[in-house]
């Protein structure tokens, strides 16, 4: 970088210093503020964005500020943490709660914001906390303008400014200019963007020299250069002040570099043009844009390079909702710059599934699931031994115990599932969320054909009160050759699933079970594979595939369709469908191919258990102990199969970094 000295061979590429917050975004756009009934729940704070933001792009990424020792304080750490950031230097303050925003969306020009930042933790940042040697192993540190407003986090940031400046770190601004945070704006004014202030002109040029890049847009540099509507003389007045190369970001225009003496017109620096695209919300793009920016020119990207990066995640990031969940992955990157820049970036359906796909997630190489989500069985299993039907909630917390107790004798951390409904299961549901288990949930309606929805029409609304992490479990029964009109409503029905959980953020798994139509093994697995092309031909991409056991063949055949349809499917998963351990285990033989990760199998494991605990022939042990047996037994068998499986470690969360070179 012939503008920039960045230093190389550090254990961190940014650290970001200043605001970490909770975001709640508005879920009604167009409503007023006063008005909106419900809300989103995200990672926010300029600073955060940028750390978050940059990581997801495969920056190695850090944070630097201070949460309060309480449940919101967690979720952004964790949320930091699960992307790929290094949160070592996030404080934990005992006494202040974490700080919190108030977005709205009214429309594309009105975004009523309220800052919850009275005495607040971030606010409270100790400089005594912020480790000298951390600094030094940060090739670059970017401090927002928030965190110059107010003595302590000012005291902060220039003890940060220090440590950099001692070892060479690349020291960034983003100017970040909120009037209100300044005390300039009634409180409750956080849309406002500009407010001409000499106080607040004077104390940023106080810290100006002390950096090596400042990002800004028209207004924030009119603030920092004093010369409110010419953006000339504000540029030439920090130059005054300040060598540092300045970037100022011009809005739908791009942005302009401004390395040397500043050009007697704006159109004389060199200028990236800005993408087209429609805006939902704009809440957010100034972090978009520097999280690119830095990420290329920490890549070695000259700043025409780097600046196309950070239009292009400004752009995509003011058509979505959110700002930090919203940021672009590589892979979405490498598809714009593939020649699929689309205005309506919500009506790319590809970019969509990307951004779902490739961003940082929990991964599932293999999983052991113990699948109790049936409901008509259990209620004949109750009939059969006479007992009442109040008693099957009990039985199914029961079966959460022998799961647990198979984790823990198999080592099972990261590889352990249930599969359980909200009917007779709801406290196993409730049991077994949160603790880090994959968890499916089921939707459909038990022995639908045409497949119908469990809980009525309306699966949208109902998905906004599951957890995020239950997977969203849909057995149809399905055949391509069904006759039309069946195919057809069976298709709609799914495609509301597919849409539902697209909306609501929830993985889908699709359970498909073809009728027996007659043949042998062969065309059996022939009209499974048939099922999966023609539903990926209408458009659906389920992260999960659930199917009978199928000959070798059969599923080195599922794997070629998956790569060729959807390369970021997880993969598949062997369903049950009561048969005997052995033969199970026999099936796990021919399912050796990578694509098939594991099991879901349940009434083969505890149905016969079952009736003994109903029948009151087994107290509690003793049916945990067999079904635990079952389990273990099973586990065994598919681990047997696959050495490697017992002595591996859980996968790490994914880690794409697909090049982001910009055409």
């Amino acid at each position: 970088m012939d503008f920039l000295d960045i230093p190389a061979g550090r254990r961190f590429d940014l650290a970001c210093l200043g605001r970490l917050a909770v975001d709640l975004y508005a879920q009604q756009v167009g409503s007023r503020l006063e008005d909106v009934a419900s809300f989103a729940k995200y990672l926010g704070g300029s600073s955060a964005n940028i750390a978050f933001g940059a990581a997801r792009l495969g920056l190695r990424a850090a944070m630097v500020s201070r949460v309060g020792d309480e449940q919101m304080g967690r979720f952004l750490v964790e949320t930091l943490q699960r992307e790929g950031c290094d949160t070592s230097m996030v404080q934990v303050d005992p006494e202040r709660l974490t700080a919190l925003a108030i977005l709205g969306l009214k429309d594309r020009d009105t975004f009523p914001l309220l800052f919850y930042r009275e005495n607040c933790a971030d606010m409270a940042i100790s400089a005594d906390a912020i480790a000298e040697d951390f600094i030094a192993d940060c090739r670059a540190l970017l401090i927002t303008g928030t965190h110059l407003s107010q003595p302590v986090v000012r005291a902060a940031s220039t003890r940060a400014l220090a440590h950099a400046g001692r070892h060479g770190t690349l020291r960034v601004l983003d100017i970040d200019y909120r009037p209100v945070l300044w005390g300039l704006t009634k409180r409750g004014d956080g849309q406002t963007r500009f407010v001409p202030d000499a106080r607040v002109t004077a104390s940023l040029q106080e810290l100006l020299p002390q950096f090596d890049l400042l990002i800004g847009t028209e207004e924030e540099f009119a603030i920092a250069g004093g010369v409110a509507g010419d953006l000339l003389a504000s540029l030439r007045r920090v130059r005054e002040i300040t060598p540092a190369a300045l970037v100022v970001k011009l809005g739908p225009l791009g942005c302009c570099l401004v390395a040397g003496p500043v050009p007697a017109r704006i159109e004389d620096a060199p200028t990236c043009a800005g993408e087209r695209v429609e805006v939902l919300n704009v809440l957010g793009a100034g972090d978009a844009f520097a999280a690119g920016l830095l990420t290329g020119l920490l890549r070695g990207e000259d700043f025409a390079s780097a600046a196309r990066i950070a239009n292009a995640c400004g752009a995509i990031v003011v058509s979505r909702h959110a700002c930090a969940p919203a940021m672009p992955t590589p892979a979405e990157l490498a598809h714009w710059f593939g020649g699929h820049r689309n205005a309506d970036v919500a009506a790319d359906a590809q970019l969509a599934h990307l951004h779902r796909a490739t961003a940082p997630r929990p991964r599932w190489d293999e999983l052991n699931v113990l699948a109790f989500d049936h409901r008509s069985q259990f209620y004949e299993l109750a009939r059969a031994a006479g007992a009442p039907e109040s008693r099957l909630p009990a039985l199914k917390k029961l079966l959460v115990r022998a799961a647990e107790r198979v984790e823990a004798s198999r080592g099972l951390a990261g590889r352990l599932g249930v599969l359980v409904d909200d009917h007779y299961g709801e406290d196993a549901l409730h049991a077994a969320t949160g603790r880090g288990w994959w968890v499916g949930r089921p939707v459909e309606l038990p022995g639908s054909r045409p497949l119908r929805f469990d809980a009525g029409p309306s699966l949208g609304t109902r998905l906004v009160q599951w957890p995020r992490e239950q997977v969203v479990k849909c057995l149809v029964f399905y055949h391509p050759d069904d006759a039309v009109d069946l195919r057809l409503e069976q298709e709609a029905r799914l495609q509301e699933v597919w849409a539902a959980t697209r909306d609501s953020g929830h993985e889908l798994l699709l359970e498909v079970i073809p009728p027996r139509v007659g043949g042998d093994a062969a065309q059996a697995d022939a009209a499974v594979l048939r099922a999966v092309q023609r539903l990926y031909t209408i458009g659906m991409k389920p992260e999960w595939w659930k199917l009978a056991p199928m000959q070798a063949a059969g599923w080195s055949a599922l794997a070629a369709l998956v790569a060729a349809r959807d390369p970021h499917c997880r993969g598949a998963v062997i369903l049950g469908l009561n048969q005997p351990l052995a033969d199970l285990a026999a099936g796990f033989a021919a399912a050796t191919h990578p694509i098939v990760k594991g099991f879901m199998v349940g009434r083969s494991l505890w149905a016969e258990p079952a009736r003994g605990w109903l029948g009151g022939r087994l107290d509690d042990e003793a049916f945990v102990a067999a079904v635990a047996t079952n389990f273990e037994t099973l586990v065994d068998a598919w681990r047997a199969t696959r050495p490697h499986a017992a002595t591996s470690a859980p996968a790490p969360a994914q880690d794409m970094q697909p090049a982001l070179r910009p055409a």
